[in-house]
This record gives C-alpha cells, structure tokens and sequence, in this order.
C-alpha cells in the first residue's frame, strides 16, 4: 500500500529542546518518519507558546507532547502510540502499546525515564 501524506494530518510534537535525550529521541523519529507526517515544536520556542499556549512549559520539560489535528493533546507514555501510527514499520508496536498490560506498565516506565534523563543523556547521548 502506497503512502499518501496528504491523507494523514501532521502530528505536532512538542518536546524539550535543552535536553540531549528528547534531541535524540526527535533524531529518531525523523529518521523514520513517514514524509511530511510530523511537525516539531521546542518546548522553549515562542512558537511553542503562541501556537500552544494551553502547554505549559514546566509541563512540557517534563513529558514529551503531542497535539492531533483535531486538537487532542497526549503526554508522556500515552503519546507514544500515537507517534507509532506515523512511522514506517513500527505499527506491531503501536498496537502492542495499547493493549491493557502495556498501558498500565506504559506511565510508570516513561516517568522513570523522564525523571533520569539527565542522566541517560549523559551516558547514552554524548
């Protein structure tokens, strides 16, 4: 099945521009990303609080963010899904991630992550 980018609204992602492992993970995501699929926004820029300003700051340095075409806005671990749905080949793990055991072990991850990732930056981003 062929690709048609106009079929599929962009998926925003808001993260932390000043931290080394959202970097990576936004690295990530272009690399495998289908085209013209997503949009990213730093958490920092004044185009995050103009177009966004509904996410607060101190509430996007601490998850990732995403906001849906249709103004849904997910957070942390229930993003993740979703930004799954806009990769080429990772649909195995979206579907995977909404099962009821991922997303109740899901929030409790993300946030260990989260709460590290200075850390994690430092030893896995240099």
């Amino acid at each position: 099945m062929k690709y048609h980018a106009e079929k599929y609204p962009k998926i925003v992602v808001i993260y932390d521009d000043e931290c080394r492992m959202c970097q990576g993970s936004v690295q990530w995501i272009r690399r495998r990303a289908m085209p013209g699929r997503f949009e990213f926004v730093g958490c920092q820029t004044s185009e995050r609080s103009e177009r966004f300003p509904h996410v607060q700051l101190r509430d996007c340095q601490s998850a990732l963010h995403i906001v849906l075409a249709d103004g849904r806005i997910y957070a942390g671990a229930a993003a993740l899904p979703e930004i799954l749905t806009g990769l080429q080949g990772w649909r195995w793990l979206e579907k995977l991630l909404r099962t009821r055991c991922a997303r109740a072990l899901a929030p409790h991850v993300y946030q260990w992550i989260a709460e590290n990732r200075h850390f994690l930056s430092c030893t896995f981003f240099k």
